[in-house]
């Protein structure tokens, strides 16, 4: 591959992606399993794999904004880093006179 730039950023797209679905998906089982949430392996595994983006979003906010609200700005974040990567993407395909779709 003769540029593997383009490469890079696609899978760092997706993974933003990826992660996106997850906490959306986490919060549509939130509101459909109420406060029976926890008990269910879905909502677990949700949990897990959306747990280092909390706990990084955690890492970098304030203290004073609460753990609840968390999952929203971690939303937030990913889909502002989503549109970033999907500008330098396309700039990087003007760039280099590439057709990218």
């Amino acid at each position: 591959m003769s540029h593997p730039e383009l490469l890079i950023l696609g899978v760092l797209r997706a993974l933003v992606e990826v992660a996106m679905l997850f906490l959306l998906g986490q919060g549509l089982l939130a509101l459909l399993a109420g406060r029976g949430r926890d008990n269910n392996p879905m909502y677990r595994l949700f949990l897990i794999i959306t747990g280092p983006v909390v706990k990084a979003m955690r890492f970098v906010t304030p203290k004073q904004i609460i753990d609840k609200h968390i999952p929203f700005i971690a939303f937030a974040v990913l889909f502002w880093l989503w549109i970033a990567l999907a500008w330098l993407k396309r700039l990087y395909c003007d760039t280099n006179l590439l057709q990218c779709f």
